[in-house]
């Protein structure tokens, strides 16, 4: 379902979105309700160096013999099945293979290499095989940020809004107030993801109050730390929910400017993630008189040169500006001098893709997740001998030892634990 730009219509009022909102939905449901079987292949910077380009061209080449639809999605964070393929048949749960290889996919299809598979989607047992959900990976998580990784094509803003892309921006631009929004926000008491941990709501109003115009809303895409790779994966895998999210922030602020840092050295999170916004910005997602709400809103992106220090929200801004990215002291805030030495609202990735749902949803809706002072839930990655690595969703409060003895299998044979480090190496390590 992936468009080129030129083919997408420009929508000008609330009514044009509704009705381009209905065909994609139409497009989706025509996709899962037909005869013919459907191939997803996981697509991703962990399944393309093993491979996954190769398979999605192996289903391809058999797709007009067998009656296939054949097509791509974002990595779905468990790395340890890459390359990934979920294969769904009329009136049949999709059933999911782990370690495809091109020369699997005839076989796959044919009924071959049960083997492989690893559940089911649903709830319920399906052909002797169980749910994926009663995978100790899969059974703890709580995918808020990450529940289109995996399902949508990155690459089809239809697919995107057909599963409730902008649905966020949607009423903050006709049905909320900015303090509504950011009351929201505040009452969800989501909390800055990208360490400092900082209540996002409480950021939103001080920007909101700032006098001094322009405005500008930033999102720090630069994670830099060795082994983390959640905010890449979320531009990879889902990039409309990142840009929706700054978008939302841009409207509550009062900000007419907004910018995503990316580090570099992550081209495929570029590439979709441009291409995200080339496609919202063709069809009046982005830019002057969004949706025919009055509201303008112009969007950059810009990318890092892999200094690990931009990863600091100071000296992000110098790089943004274009000049040598180092820290400054504090204060000024962001919030009273950022961008330009003009107020500047600047959250994680992480934290901005959570605004969707908590806009849609509701605040308290939000807060059900986590523990007392940490709402929500969090990404999560891992690095060293475990059975089962990828990244994980999973809400505030679960403890190691369940991240560690079940979500990532445990140690792989051979292997003891003896202590672990968090949060990179800002962060000091942990004994067993």
């Amino acid at each position: 379902m992936a468009q080129q730009i030129s083919d997408l219509p420009r929508l000008t009022s609330k009514q044009a979105f509704d009705d381009f909102r209905a065909k994609a939905i139409e497009k989706w449901e025509a996709i899962w309700s037909g005869d013919k079987t459907v191939v997803s292949v996981g697509v991703g910077s962990s399944s393309i160096p093993i491979g996954a380009l190769d398979v999605l061209a192996a289903f391809e080449a058999i797709a007009d013999k067998d009656n296939l639809i054949v097509r791509k999605t974002g990595v779905d964070g468990a790395d340890w099945t890459d390359v990934q393929v979920r294969v769904k048949r009329k009136d049949a749960p999709a059933v999911v293979y782990k370690n495809v290889v091109a020369s699997d996919a005839k076989g796959i299809i044919d009924g071959k290499h049960r083997g492989k598979i690893i559940g089911v989607e649903g709830d319920e047992e399906y052909d002797g095989h169980k749910p994926l959900n009663h995978l100790p990976f899969y059974k703890y998580q709580q995918r808020i940020v990450l529940q289109d990784v995996g399902v949508i094509d990155p690459d089809s803003i239809e697919e995107a809004i057909a599963r409730g892309a902008y649905m966020g921006l949607y009423k903050a631009l006709f049905e909320m107030s900015q303090e509504e929004v950011i009351a929201e926000v505040t009452t969800a008491n989501v909390r800055g993801r990208g360490g400092a941990g900082f209540p996002a709501g409480i950021k939103w109003e001080s920007g909101r109050k700032a006098r001094v115009t322009p405005k500008f809303v930033t999102c720090n895409s630069h994670e830099g730390e060795p082994n983390v790779y959640k905010d890449r994966r979320i531009h990879e895998g889902d990039p409309h929910r990142v840009l929706e999210g700054i978008l939302i922030a841009c409207v509550a602020v009062g900000a007419e400017r907004g910018y995503n840092y990316v580090g570099g050295e992550y081209p495929l999170a570029i590439q979709r993630f441009r291409k995200a916004v080339n496609d919202a910005t063709a069809l009046g997602l982005v830019g002057r008189n969004m949706l025919g709400s009055g509201k303008n809103v112009a969007f950059r992106l810009r990318t890092g040169g892999g200094a690990y220090v931009c990863g600091e929200g100071s000296a992000m801004m110098y790089s943004i500006m274009g000049v040598r990215g180092q820290p400054r002291t504090k204060p000024p805030r962001s919030v009273e001098e950022g961008l330009w030495k003009r107020p500047t609202v600047a959250n994680n990735t992480e934290t901005l893709s959570n605004m969707r749902d908590i806009v849609v949803k509701g605040g308290e809706w939000y807060a059900q997740f986590g523990t007392e002072g940490s709402k929500g839930t969090k990404l999560m990655t891992v690095q060293g001998p475990m059975k089962t690595m990828g990244l994980v969703e999973v809400p505030m409060g679960i403890n190691f030892k369940t991240l560690i003895d079940d979500v990532w299998g445990g140690m792989r044979d051979g292997y003891t634990f003896k202590g672990v480090q968090t949060g990179g190496v800002s962060a000091g390590p942990l004994k067993y």
